[in-house]
């Protein structure tokens, strides 16, 4: 399998699984939660196509865990940066840094990395901010997707995460 030129960054609530299903214990962890409809399998397919995948989340270590076990999705993420361990939530700037140096990448690397998220104030502002593209899921209707400020105008909008690997293979054909 070719060398791929994209790596894709991803938040997970309404990303990748449906916050409107999350079971959560009396500390506030997730202990389980069910997928988009067609999250799984688009991120399956990217991590069989050879994508880097790195989830950039808020929210609790064992949270993710416990909810990327469940649904078949643990093994695809080649790092994790999650705000419990960074110390810091999304649109922080260590987010997306910690990210790329997990990866052993630098900043003239920021043009192959494309952060995958739902919240325009966090995910989409974060991403801007910090110099790479960003995908607007816009499949929840549990926030606006109207951007309030110029930095939260997303690189690209998606409706549906079946519409992730497509974009994903146009725009690494772009390079």
């Amino acid at each position: 399998m070719p060398q791929r030129k994209l790596v894709l960054f991803t938040d997970i609530g309404d990303t990748i699984i449906d916050e409107g299903t999350e079971i959560h214990s009396p500390d506030g962890t997730v202990v389980s939660a069910s997928t988009i409809p067609g999250a799984k399998e688009a991120y399956l397919r990217l991590y069989e196509e050879g994508f880097p995948i790195v989830m950039v989340a808020d929210g609790l270590t064992r949270s993710f865990s416990n909810t990327m076990k469940q649904n078949g999705l643990d093994h695809i993420f080649s790092a994790r940066i999650i705000s419990e361990e960074i110390g810091e939530d999304k649109p922080s700037a260590k987010m997306f840094s910690a990210a790329l140096e997990a990866l052993g990448l630098t900043d003239a690397d920021k043009p192959r990395v494309l952060m995958i998220g739902n919240n325009i104030a966090r995910d989409i502002l974060g991403a801007n901010r910090f110099g790479i593209r960003s995908v607007l899921l816009t499949w929840s209707k549990r926030r606006s997707f109207e951007p309030t400020v110029p930095d939260e105008i997303p690189t690209c909008r998606i409706a549906s995460p079946d519409e992730l690997p497509p974009l994903v293979l146009k725009l690494e054909s772009e390079f």
